[in-house]
Order: C-alpha cells, then sequence, then structure tokens
C-alpha cells in the first residue's frame, strides 16, 4: 500500500468511524475507497469490516452513559447479534455477493420509513415498552440476529436497520437505543472478524489502515451524537439511510 493509498484509507476510518457511531452505513465510504485502491471486492470487504471494529470499540465506550440500566438487555441482544455476525461471515465467504446486495436497497428504504413513523407507532402499539414482554423480547433478539447476519455479511446500514428495529420494540429515547445499536453492531462485526482472520482474504495494511481511522472517528462520533436532539438525530438517520440507498441503486 503507498502512502498515499494509506492516508486515504486512513481519513476514509476516520469519516466511517464517526458515522457510524452516530448513525451507521460508514461502510459505504471505507468500501469504495478500498475498491478505489485497487482492492479486490472480497478483499476489500473482508478487511473494511475488520478494521472497523476498533471504531466500533470506541464508539461504544463513548456512550457507556446511555447504557446504564441496560445491562440484561445488552447482554441478551449482543449475544443474539453474535450469533448473526457469524453466519453472516460464513455466507461471505460462501455465498455470492449479489444475494443481499438486491434487496439492500428496498430493506433501508423501509427501515427510513419505520424510524420517521417511530413516534406514531409507539403511540399505536402498546408492546413498544422500556421492558417488553417474553414474545417481544424474543421479536427483538431474532431481528437482532438477523440485521447482524446481513451485517456480518457486508453490513452498510445495518446502524439504520437496527434503529428502526429496536424504536419499534423499545420505549426508550433515541440516544440510548443508539447506545444499544452501537453494542450490537460491535457485536456483529467482531464476530464477523473472528471468523475473517481465520479464514478470509485479509489485507492487513487496508484493515490496520482502517482500524487507525476509525478508533478516532469512534471516539469523534459519540461526542457528536450524544449531543444531537431527538430531531436531529431522527433526521440523520434518516438522511443517511436515503443516501444509502440511492448510492447501493446507482
Amino acid at each position: 500500500m503507498t502512502p498515499e493509498a494509506a492516508a486515504a484509507a486512513v481519513a476514509a476510518g476516520i469519516a466511517a468511524g464517526t458515522i457510524n457511531t452516530v448513525v451507521g452505513s460508514g461502510t459505504l465510504i471505507t468500501f469504495p475507497v478500498l475498491l478505489g485502491i485497487g482492492y479486490a471486492p472480497l478483499v476489500a470487504n473482508v478487511s473494511n469490516s475488520i478494521g472497523l471494529v476498533p471504531g466500533n470499540v470506541t464508539g461504544a465506550i463513548g456512550y457507556r452513559r446511555e447504557l446504564q440500566g441496560q445491562r440484561r438487555r445488552v447482554l441478551e441482544l449482543a449475544g443474539a447479534a453474535t450469533i448473526g455476525g457469524l453466519i453472516g461471515a460464513i455466507l461471505l465467504l460462501e455465498l455470492p455477493a449479489s444475494v443481499f446486495r438486491r434487496a439492500l436497497p428496498a430493506l433501508i428504504l423501509v427501515a427510513c420509513g419505520l424510524v420517521v413513523v417511530q413516534p406514531l407507532l409507539r403511540r399505536l402499539v402498546p408492546r413498544a415498552e422500556e421492558e417488553p414482554g417474553a414474545v417481544a423480547r424474543w421479536a427483538l433478539r431474532l431481528g437482532s440476529m438477523v440485521i447482524a447476519v446481513y451485517g456480518g455479511y457486508f453490513g452498510a446500514a445495518q446502524g439504520v436497520i437496527l434503529m428502526s428495529v429496536l424504536g419499534l420494540g423499545l420505549r426508550e429515547t433515541l440516544q440510548r437505543l443508539n447506545a444499544v445499536k452501537n453494542v450490537l453492531a460491535l457485536a456483529a462485526n467482531a464476530a464477523a472478524g473472528v471468523v475473517f482472520v481465520v479464514a478470509g482474504p485479509v489485507s492487513w495494511p487496508a484493515a490496520g489502515a482502517i482500524a487507525g481511522g476509525s478508533i478516532v472517528g469512534g471516539a469523534l462520533g459519540a461526542r457528536i451524537g450524544r449531543r444531537l436532539s431527538p430531531a436531529v438525530l431522527r433526521g440523520l438517520v434518516v438522511a443517511v439511510g436515503l443516501a444509502a440507498a440511492v448510492r447501493l441503486l446507482v
């Protein structure tokens, strides 16, 4: 990797780490950069997934205050996300990349719509509670696992989709939901990263450059995201999701 390419990867990592912590979809920055540098799609995807994990860590740490009182919830959902991340990583190494990419834009658009109407749905759906019942808890676990399968496979807009599902199932502030989202993304990406380290075609220079940038970006994103009002945060989630869907469609 040339110095210019390394600098581009670090800069992309900073941007992606920031965006992932605040909203999600940082992969839409780092993945194209690695492709532009000259990496094959599979190598770029695998290296990018590993490189973004440290940023997930710093982002989750930055939201530790919002995680207070959510220990049991986080452990349950993170366990499901870990399983999903492992499955997604294995699918990436075994299936054509087009399988998920074809359905992704529609999935993201639906998620954006759910984020927009969450305030209304919370008034209409009685199960959207701080401590949901057993059925709702299992539904949240299943949803977290399914999203993590996608996260381990590719991951663009994983955070947007997670926010929509968590918002429907839990009566919490967006900041506290965002804190949970960051932990679930970390669990899914770290699990996938283990698979990729063992069996994936990793470019360690690329992964290292992305990791260095994402550490800074994750911490920066936490400082920014925690200061945003619910309306602004909701708007950012929708705007980034729409941009992700358009980018993938074209």
